[in-house]
C-alpha cells in the first residue's frame, strides 16, 4: 500500500478522501500525523494555494501529498465566501459561525438568487519540487437554502440546498455525496492518474 499524506488537518477532509481512495490500495495520512503545520495560504485563487499546501506538506513529510483547496461560490455575493470559506466569518471562526453569516448576508434574497457552487482543487504533487503537478478540478452546483437541514458532512453541507435531490447537501447517503459532490469529482479524475 503507497502513502501519501494529506495536506489538511481537516477530519472531514480526512475521512471522505481516506474512503474514496482506499479501494486503490493508497494510504491517506494526514499531515498532522506528521506534527505538520498548515501552510499559510498566501494565494489568490484555489489552484495556488492547494498548490502551496501539497508542496508545503511533501518537503516536511518526504512523501507525495495532495492538497485540497475548496470553497463556496455564491452568485449573489460575487463569488464570496470563495478562498475564504473556511475563514469567512473571521480568524479562530468554526462550521456554525461561518454558515451563520452566509444566511445573515443572504436574508431575505428571494430563493432564485440564491444560486451557489461549491469548487475544488486537488493537487497531487510526487514530491515538493515537482514540475507537473496534477491538478484536477471538480464543480457542484446548488442553492444556499434558508435554514439548515442534516446532520452528516461538514462545511457548509447543511445550507447547501441540491434542487434535483429534494435535500441538503448535509442529508446526503455518503456514497450519493461522493459521487456528486465538486470533491468526488475532482477525485475521480485524480484517480486516473494511479490507475
Amino acid at each position: 500500500m503507497s502513502k501519501i499524506v494529506l495536506a489538511t488537518g481537516n477530519p472531514g477532509k480526512v475521512k471522505e478522501l481516506s474512503h474514496l481512495l482506499g479501494q486503490y490500495n493508497i494510504e491517506i495520512v494526514p499531515q498532522s500525523d506528521f506534527n505538520v503545520i498548515d501552510a499559510e495560504e498566501t494565494g489568490t485563487t484555489f489552484v495556488e494555494n492547494a498548490i502551496i499546501k501539497a508542496r508545503h506538506a511533501a518537503k516536511i513529510t518526504g512523501l507525495p501529498a495532495i492538497a485540497d483547496d475548496s470553497g463556496l461560490e455564491v452568485d449573489y455575493l460575487n463569488g464570496a465566501p470563495g478562498i475564504y470559506s473556511s475563514r469567512y466569518a473571521g480568524a479562530g471562526c468554526n462550521d456554525n459561525d461561518n454558515n451563520e453569516k452566509l444566511l445573515s448576508a443572504l436574508a431575505g434574497v428571494e430563493r432564485k438568487l440564491r444560486t451557489a457552487r461549491f469548487q475544488c482543487v486537488l493537487v497531487y504533487m510526487r514530491h515538493a519540487d515537482d514540475p507537473t503537478p496534477i491538478i484536477c478540478q471538480g464543480t457542484w452546483e446548488g442553492e444556499i437554502d434558508i435554514a439548515r437541514h442534516g446532520e452528516q458532512g461538514f462545511g457548509y453541507d447543511p445550507i447547501f440546498w441540491l434542487e434535483q435531490q429534494n435535500m441538503s447537501s448535509a442529508q446526503l447517503p455518503r456514497d450519493l455525496k461522493n459521487q456528486l459532490s465538486h470533491r468526488g469529482k475532482a477525485l475521480a479524475k485524480l484517480v486516473q492518474h494511479f490507475s
